[in-house]
């Protein structure tokens, strides 16, 4: 969603994702749509994957001006049956990642990088970065570190003049399989009975009385990524129906 509008507002955009065969799929659909894009298979958590990924955006988009750190893994359970394993994944894939991105990508984006002009960098995190949520400590711990890292990073940038806005999005329950995810742990942590349950629950406790769309989350995004977000920078942006202060 977030590929389609950056491309519908005159972006060229490089997809990248550990699934080469779905980063294909979705860029071949873009392409059928006269949008300019290319893919890249990317490990977030390998660092020389994101070295790969920006020298080909580079190379065969010839700029690098905006960076939307979108992947990411749901881990619900309570604490005490969380493993430390598991833990540590969720914090490889969505806050190593994070960082890596910004590295990479700041190096070829602030004076003196290839690139060189500034630009945006956008981190999804969650609105359980930004309050407590019963069954999501290690998934809430890791999205409440993507908020603070955009945040610090937001204030060394600008302080180095590196031309380079950082801001977070925190979307409540979106419609999409990971979402899906967040309906079986309100199940089996036992605050429902199963997932129509569990829906009702979201639905009762969000003012808005629903999910959210992918296409909300992309229209942040899109806002984020364009000069019409030019004075925002270190800003934690909701999408969220008004559930974290419903």
């Amino acid at each position: 969603a977030c590929s389609r509008l950056l491309s519908a507002g005159g972006a060229s955009v490089m997809l990248t994702d550990i699934n080469f065969d779905r980063c294909q799929s979705a860029a071949a659909q873009l392409h059928e749509q006269g949008y300019t894009v290319a893919c890249c298979e990317h490990d977030v958590t390998n660092e020389q994957h994101w070295h790969t990924a920006v020298d080909q955006c580079l190379t065969q988009l010839g700029g690098l001006d905006v960076l939307v750190n979108n992947a990411g893994v749901f881990m619900g359970g309570l604490l005490v049956e969380n493993t430390l394993e598991e833990v540590r994944r969720v914090q490889e894939i969505n806050v190593i990642s994070v960082f890596l991105g910004m590295k990479t990508v700041t190096m070829e984006m602030k004076p003196g990088g290839r690139a060189g002009k500034g630009g945006s960098i956008i981190n999804l995190s969650s609105v359980a970065g930004l309050k407590g949520v019963p069954g999501e400590t290690a998934y809430g711990a890791s999205k409440g570190a993507v908020r603070l890292y955009s945040k610090h990073a937001a204030m060394e940038y600008a302080a180095l003049d590196y031309g380079i806005r950082v801001n977070s999005v925190h979307p409540a329950l979106i419609s999409t399989a990971m979402g899906s995810q967040v309906y079986q742990d309100i199940v089996d942590i036992g605050m429902a009975a199963n997932i129509n349950e569990a829906e009702d629950l979201i639905n009762r406790i969000t003012p808005m009385k629903r999910t959210g769309s992918t296409e909300e989350v992309a229209s942040m995004v899109r806002f984020l990524a364009s000069d019409a977000a030019s004075y925002c920078t270190g800003g934690e942006f909701t999408v969220d129906g008004g559930a974290t202060f419903g």
